[in-house]
């Protein structure tokens, strides 16, 4: 009797038959365009990541552009997508390709990691789409399909199961058709190994499962053991001058890194800082975001004031009202610049 297919052998057969072949950044050996899509796909939906790649390429459609543009212009680009630190090293790394490499990405994984922004899993990932090299990776999606298919237990962050999950993935690799193993294993954990709800009757691996077999789709992987999340607050002072309104750009590290928000801090103070003759305020409901590692509280303050004298701050600038929710602002921020928008009406 001959031996069943192997785990690569079936994986590859189904993606070929089953899997995804026409997103964006498919069917190209570019590794500029791959390597923008797998820094886009980190922590984010694939439905969220196409309009914003399409957008993206459309303004900066090399690795030379993007890293001739000014950080400013790729942080609004990037607005609502989240994880901003990631925008900052995607232009980074655009530049030190530029400067250091000739405008030409490295071709291998190992190179590749030590660029600013790409780790193990999305070097290996660039490298065998654009390169054909045999590397592993190693996302979320992938770390369900082998914690459930092959029983691992216990949580994939702790360090001893995420280094058994590396050890296992690159046992696993095939000699060929790296590309659509690759491809094969983002498309079964993102379509069909969901997080809730798996489709075992549409893959092609049930019957080798182990969480089928046991019946412990929901148990595995293992959850995060629990922490409270810590609570934070922050006050907004939302100055409207007429239909304009007043945002402030970040500092470029740390929370929404570069991005234009609104004064932080009490409303009296901000104004008398500013030197704008504050007519009325009114607080307006507050908004809860939540982050990776806590919780935010955002205060919002609608202030009136009269028609403002040119600022001398740096980084201050008055924005059409109507338009300031599309101008490189975090989503929470976009959000309460609705509530003035609706508040005003």
């Amino acid at each position: 009797m001959a031996a069943p297919p192997s785990f690569s052998t079936t994986l590859i057969a189904w993606q070929k038959t089953a899997g995804r072949h026409g997103l964006p950044w498919q069917n190209t050996r570019d590794p500029y365009r791959i390597w923008l899509s797998e820094i886009m796909l980190q922590q984010t939906q694939v439905a969220t990541v196409i309009p914003y790649y399409q957008r993206f390429l459309g303004s900066f459609p090399d690795v030379a552009a993007l890293a001739a543009a000014p950080i400013e212009a790729v942080i609004a680009h990037w607005a609502g997508l989240g994880y901003y630190a990631r925008a900052r090293n995607l232009h980074r790394c655009a530049q030190l390709v530029v400067s250091d490499h000739g405008g030409a990405f490295p071709c291998t994984a190992e190179e590749l990691e030590q660029l600013p922004g790409i780790g193990r899993s999305t070097a290996a990932a660039v490298a065998a789409f654009a390169f054909g090299e045999r590397a592993a990776i190693l996302d979320g999606n992938v770390k369900r399909v082998l914690c459930r298919q092959f029983g691992v237990e216990g949580f994939p962050g702790q360090a001893t199961i995420h280094d058994q999950l590396w050890r296992l993935a690159e046992s696993l690799l095939p000699e060929a058709d790296i590309e659509a193993y690759t491809q094969g294993l983002m498309d079964l954990g993102a379509t069909v190994c969901t997080r809730t709800r798996p489709r075992c009757e549409a893959c092609p691996l049930s019957s080798t499962c182990i969480a089928r077999r046991d019946d412990r789709q929901g148990e595995l992987p293992a959850s995060r053991p629990r922490a409270a999340v810590p609570e934070r607050a922050a006050s907004f002072a939302l100055i409207v001058d007429g239909r304009r309104l007043l945002l402030e750009r970040r500092p470029p590290s740390g929370l929404w890194g570069g991005l234009l928000v609104p004064p932080e801090g009490d409303v009296k103070d901000t104004a008398a800082r500013l030197g704008l003759n504050l007519v009325s305020e009114r607080t307006l409901p507050p908004l809860k975001h939540t982050f990776t590692h806590f919780r935010l509280t955002l205060n919002p303050v609608l202030c009136e004031v009269t028609k403002a004298c040119q600022l001398n701050e740096p980084g201050l600038e008055w924005v059409e009202l109507d338009l300031a929710d599309k101008v490189g602002v975090p989503a929470p921020i976009a959000k309460l610049i609705r509530q003035v928008a609706n508040a005003r009406d």
